[in-house]
């Protein structure tokens, strides 16, 4: 049924749950894998982003030279994170019998999901479902929302787990 499957990661407490329902489905399915984490801003663990011509729209001097530079550092370690990350699960999956592609790839989320899934021809998606609602949804977006409305394929959404007492 599915034959390639491609899994949304970011570096949060839920991304392990995302791998291990789309580990268990690949081996059932004797599916591919294709993991891609996102470099986006908008990620938790992200450093914020400052835009590459930065100099040109405000002249760096003195002391924000180094804040230029602890960014950057921040954000290096943030993009070799992500591959050390994106490599552990494609081991794991190697050892498990599937075929595993690894991608990290900066863009906005949401669009970069959608568009990796139909380049790459596959049968399901599968990402987490953060649950943000109301205004957090408004003004931070809804990646799960956004790519089970413009998927190119059928979408997993894995849902954080409600602790008891909350709805």
């Amino acid at each position: 049924m599915f034959n390639k499957m491609l899994v949304a990661m970011d570096m949060s407490e839920m991304a392990k749950d995302v791998y291990s329902t789309a580990l268990s489905m690949a081996i059932k399915h004797h599916a591919n894998l294709i993991l891609l984490h996102v470099l986006t801003s908008e990620e938790n663990y992200s450093p914020l982003l400052i835009p590459p011509n930065l100099s040109e729209i405000y002249p760096v001097t003195g002391g924000n030279d180094l804040t230029l530079q602890t960014w950057r550092k921040q954000w290096d370690d943030f993009v070799q994170e992500g591959l050390e990350m994106l490599k552990t699960r494609a081991a794991e999956a190697t050892k498990a019998g599937i075929k595993v592609d690894i991608q990290q790839i900066y863009g906005n989320s949401a669009r970069t999901i959608c568009k990796i899934a139909e380049e790459s021809n596959v049968d399901l998606i599968i990402l987490g479902r953060h649950g943000r609602s109301g205004l957090s949804e408004l003004l931070l977006g809804s990646v799960s929302n956004y790519v089970l409305h413009h998927a190119p394929c059928s979408v997993l959404t894995v849902q954080l787990p409600v602790k008891n007492g909350e709805l």
